[in-house]
């Protein structure tokens, strides 16, 4: 065979190693495409899964954004079910069963390995009130107004915006009136900070987080209101806690019927 023959030769021009594909399983596919290393891969998720490794990843703030988050879910917290929206790394759901004395936690998440990381972590007493399920957080097999308050923490960033889309409405649908809502994320585009203006680390922000740009530009609560309203649901926001200059934020929302009840 003559080397033009094999330069043309389909089978071999068309061979990329595309590592990602052996992760699909029934995971949508941006999440095996994008974010395998970090979330499917064994070793990964045992890599991840350490403190100091989660701290360094957020700058330093991940005990302040755990502690803000646990406060917004558990003062004065509706009566009813809680819902932890995909699994966390860190000990962000141990502390959370904690704090819910003896309530059950729901959990859910698309990835078995990040179920399996999860329960790893709890005692065996505390096992029996952690509810976990596989599932999309696009298609949740919940019924609705099933909870009263739903958690977020550092989802909605990785998700592309038609899932985006598809995760908020279905979060909008289980979310009971009078219950509430709880979003720990990276604040609105931080066009002044200096992880932003130093151009370096914002690409490789955006090489590793390649739906973060998106998610900078849009307007979260304008969203949730229409999500909420395509469920005969209105949304008012009762609290915003911001860390480091405005990268982070935990936001509060308060999600009722149309005629406040």
């Amino acid at each position: 065979m003559s080397p033009g023959h094999r330069k043309n030769n389909p089978t071999k021009k068309n061979r990329p190693t595309e590592v990602w594909r052996h992760f699909l399983d029934a995971h949508p596919e941006y999440l095996a495409r994008h974010y395998w290393w970090a979330y499917l891969w064994r070793f990964g998720v045992w890599f991840f899964d350490h403190q100091p490794i989660i701290n360094a990843i957020l700058f330093g703030q991940y005990s302040s954004l755990k502690t803000q988050a646990l406060h917004a879910c558990m003062t004065n917290r509706p009566k009813g079910r809680l819902l932890q929206l995909t699994c966390v790394y860190g000990s962000l759901t141990p502390s959370l069963i904690k704090s819910m004395k003896d309530d059950d936690l729901y959990l859910m998440d698309v990835a078995d390995v990040q179920l399996d990381a999860t329960r790893q972590k709890f005692s065996d007493k505390e096992k029996s009130r952690l509810l976990a399920a596989r599932m999309n957080a696009e298609h949740l097999a919940y019924c609705d107004n099933a909870f009263s308050t739903v958690l977020m923490f550092f989802l909605l960033h990785e998700l592309p915006p038609a899932a985006r889309e598809r995760t908020l409405d279905e979060t909008l649908r289980v979310l009971q009136p009078g219950g509430r809502l709880v979003i720990t994320e990276y604040g609105q585009y931080p066009r002044q900070h200096f992880l932003c203006r130093w151009w370096p680390m914002r690409i490789l922000l955006l090489r590793l987080e390649p739906f973060l740009d998106d998610f900078w530009h849009q307007d979260l609560f304008a969203i949730l209101s229409r999500h909420a309203k395509a469920h005969n649901k209105t949304l008012r926001q009762v609290d915003e806690f911001h860390c480091f200059s405005r990268f982070y934020r935990v936001c509060v929302f308060e999600v009722n019927s149309p005629d406040g009840e």
